[in-house]
């Protein structure tokens, strides 16, 4: 059976590491999440879509948006699926 002599400052090295470990777990942790809200200039970057596509999209249901003001808002979630659901390289499909 092999012993190991564990010092002080060993076990100081240790706690400080697990104490900075146990800090960018929390950090990670608490991380606020990306805005669900985005405006149609993302939207359209993320499908690769024009705006006219996107008012269609809108207008025929196949995009839900909520529009505050002047301003057009989809939920990130929604736009995800729907890229999902229109992917080819999905194995699912």
């Amino acid at each position: 059976m092999t012993q190991i002599l564990l010092t002080a400052e060993d076990l100081e090295q240790f706690k400080d590491e697990l104490i900075n470990e146990v800090k960018t777990l929390v950090k990670e942790a608490i991380k606020p999440p990306a805005s669900i809200w985005i405006k149609s200039a993302e939207v359209r970057e993320l499908l690769k879509i024009s705006n006219s596509t996107l008012c269609k999209m809108r207008a025929n249901g196949s995009i839900p948006c909520t529009k505050v003001g002047s301003i057009f808002f989809y939920d990130r979630n929604a736009i995800t699926s729907l890229l999902r659901a229109n992917n080819p390289f999905d194995a699912k499909g």
